[in-house]
Parts: structure tokens; C-alpha cells; sequence
């Protein structure tokens, strides 16, 4: 009896151990280990290397674009539409004719007017002639000259008259929609189309009145509008108002952007950055700035390739970026992307951002490699 317990106690713990084999090879290498640069695994990042950028103070504001100059094409007169010569969107130069109303009246108007003006012409050279040979008296030759000057004055009238019933571009720009139609009775001030000057854009903005001090024509700005992420346009103030609004306590300025390639459209809203004192500074982008507590740090990746936490005093924020006054150095690489679950101490591993197209290459390789 003696024997057989024995060897039940023996059976038992030889299971037992085999057990704890089997685990401990599920768990695989490192397991247990807290630690991931002791042997667990490497954590996939994005990071970026620390450079020295041109920064400087800003004073964020938000703004509305308007166009250079823009102005409502309309009708002066009351007629029909003889000819359209335009279409919507289409660029127009400056004197560009844009429609022609009906004209028929106006063009023979115009023409017994020129020929009033030749018969007064003639009579007047006539009647100089005569008065030196003193045939005609001054009197008479006066009368002739008013004669001439009259028709003179009727001529320019019909001229004036035709000219309204040729609608042109009073400066070059981008044309709106087509509001007429060809054979369509307008009356005076209808609404033909818009014109606007976009190859610059006015950007007007407001800042409050404690930051009246900060702002001043010829300072440049920043400008970002949510249509085009990551964009950043370039121009500077060219009008500061002159007084502050009473209701807002705010002052009125407005600025100036390039825009060769009519990017921005009038009505855009904008962010503006007006930018002060330039100095040289280190920039990271805010992504990898982490805030616990009051605390500011990011993931620096040191030599051996582990995370670091790096305490670091923040400054100036603009458009995604942030001003690093103490803790970082120029050539330091800190972590973008993937600090959520990043420990101090722990291996990382930059991305692999390799094409579908190389992966799955890749994969038949390895087929064809293991049926061979």
C-alpha cells in the first residue's frame, strides 16, 4: 500500500511539470517581462528629427476673404439681349466686350448725328472763308461755329447712347454664373453676372483692442482655410482702421494674400496668424507633445532605440506646430505618432509604410519559396 502511494505522488508531479512546460512555451520568449526594452515587444512609431525653424511671436485672428476688387455686372438701359459673349467661370480681360443689346435705333441715331456733324463742319470752314473776305459778318460766322459745336454734342450723345448697349469688363478677373439669356428683355440694373479680381485677396479681420499694440501694416501673416489641410498662405497687412469699434472693443485690419493661382475664393473663411518679432527657435509638431497633469514631455528615441521620457516647456502654438523653449536639443528624434501606449523604456520600431502592391509580392515569393 505503501508502494503504490508512492508512485501516485510521482505520477502527479510529472504532469504537473509537464504542464508548466507547455505554458511557459505558449507564452513564448520574454514573457512576464514588464518591461518592453527587456525583451518584449518593440512598439511600431512615427517620429521625426528636432530642427531650428524662423518663429515668432503670433497673434491668432479669424478673417473672411474678399476679392481684390469685385463688382455686379448690370445693364444701364432697358433693351433686349442681341448677344451673349461669355459663359460662366470664364476669365475676362479688362474692355472685354460681355454682351451686346439690341442696337438698330441707336446705330442710325449715331449716323444722322456723324452727318449733321460733316454738313456743320463744312458750313463753319465755308463761313471762316467768306468772313476774311468780309462776306459773312462775326455774328454769322459765331452762329455757324455753335451750329458746329451742337452737332458735335448730338454725335458724342449717340455715341454714348450705343456705347451703353455694349456691356464690357471694367477690369480683368474670374466671371460668376450667367444670370441672361440671349433674347431676354432686361431692364436697367439687372444683374448680369459678378466680376472679381482674385489674383490678390483681402483678408478682413479683427483683433481685440489690449492687442492694438501688436498689429501694424507690412507685418506678415499666415493664413489657413479647412478646404486645404496643411496649406499654409503667405501675405501681410496692409490696413490697420483707424478707430476701435465701441460695441466689440475690437480694431478692424485687413491684409493681403498672393493668389497666382486663384486658390482662395472671395467668402473663404480664414485662420490668420499675424506674425511679430522673428527668432530662430526648435519646433516640433503638437502631435507629439503629451500633457498629463500639468506635466509636458515627449518620447525621445535614444541611441539604443528605446522611448525617453523627456520633460520639455512649451511655448507658441501655430497651425499644428509648437514652440520647444527648454528640454530639447537640435537633432534630438522624438515620437509623432504612437505615444498612447508608449512606456518609458520601452524598444520602438519605425513604421514600414512599404506599398500593398511590394506586400503582396512578397507574399507570392514566399509561397513559391515553400513549394520549391
Amino acid at each position: 500500500m505503501k508502494h503504490f502511494s508512492i508512485a501516485v505522488i510521482a505520477i502527479s508531479t510529472a504532469l504537473l511539470v509537464s504542464a508548466c512546460g507547455k505554458d511557459d512555451a505558449q507564452a513564448g520568449p520574454g514573457a512576464g517581462s514588464g518591461r518592453g526594452g527587456q525583451g518584449g515587444q518593440a512598439a511600431v512609431v512615427i517620429s521625426t528629427i528636432v530642427t531650428e525653424k524662423s518663429w515668432g511671436e503670433r497673434v491668432q485672428a479669424v478673417g473672411t476673404a474678399r476679392a481684390r476688387e469685385s463688382v455686379e455686372i448690370a445693364s444701364r438701359v432697358s433693351d433686349k439681349i442681341a448677344r451673349v459673349h461669355f459663359e460662366s467661370g470664364d476669365s475676362a480681360r479688362a474692355g472685354q466686350v460681355l454682351v451686346t443689346l439690341q442696337t438698330g435705333s441707336d446705330t442710325a441715331n449715331l449716323a444722322v448725328a456723324a452727318a449733321q456733324v460733316k454738313d456743320a463742319d463744312r458750313q463753319f470752314i465755308r463761313g471762316e472763308q467768306l468772313a476774311k473776305e468780309k462776306l459773312v459778318s462775326p455774328s454769322q460766322l459765331d452762329t455757324l461755329r455753335s451750329n458746329r459745336d451742337a452737332a458735335r454734342a448730338r454725335a458724342q450723345a449717340a455715341q454714348a447712347t450705343l456705347a451703353d448697349r455694349v456691356i464690357v469688363a471694367p477690369f480683368s478677373g474670374v466671371l460668376g454664373l450667367r444670370q441672361v439669356s440671349p433674347g431676354q428683355l432686361i431692364s436697367a440694373g439687372t444683374v448680369i453676372t459678378t466680376l472679381d479680381d482674385v489674383s490678390k485677396i483681402k483678408v478682413d479681420f479683427s483683433l481685440p483692442e489690449v492687442q492694438m499694440a501688436a498689429l501694424k501694416t507690412n507685418l506678415a501673416i499666415e493664413a489657413r482655410s479647412d478646404a486645404y489641410p496643411g496649406k499654409v498662405f503667405t501675405g501681410r497687412v496692409i490696413s490697420v482702421d483707424s478707430r476701435v469699434d465701441v460695441a466689440s472693443r475690437s480694431i478692424a485690419a485687413q491684409a493681403e494674400i498672393y493668389n497666382p493661382d486663384s486658390t482662395l475664393r472671395p467668402g473663404m473663411l480664414l485662420e490668420i496668424n499675424v506674425l511679430q518679432t522673428q527668432h530662430t527657435a526648435l519646433v516640433i509638431p503638437e502631435l507629439a507633445l503629451q500633457q498629463i497633469a500639468g506635466e509636458s514631455f515627449v518620447y525621445r528615441v535614444t541611441l539604443d532605440g528605446t522611448a525617453e521620457k523627456v520633460v520639455v516647456k512649451p511655448g507658441t502654438r501655430s497651425f499644428g506646430f509648437v514652440e520647444i523653449a527648454q528640454g530639447l536639443k537640435a537633432g534630438d528624434r522624438i515620437v509623432v505618432e504612437g505615444t498612447s501606449k508608449l512606456r518609458p523604456g520601452q524598444a520602438v520600431k519605425e513604421f514600414d509604410s512599404k506599398p500593398a502592391a511590394d506586400t503582396e509580392a512578397g507574399k507570392g515569393n514566399d509561397k513559391k519559396a515553400r513549394a520549391n
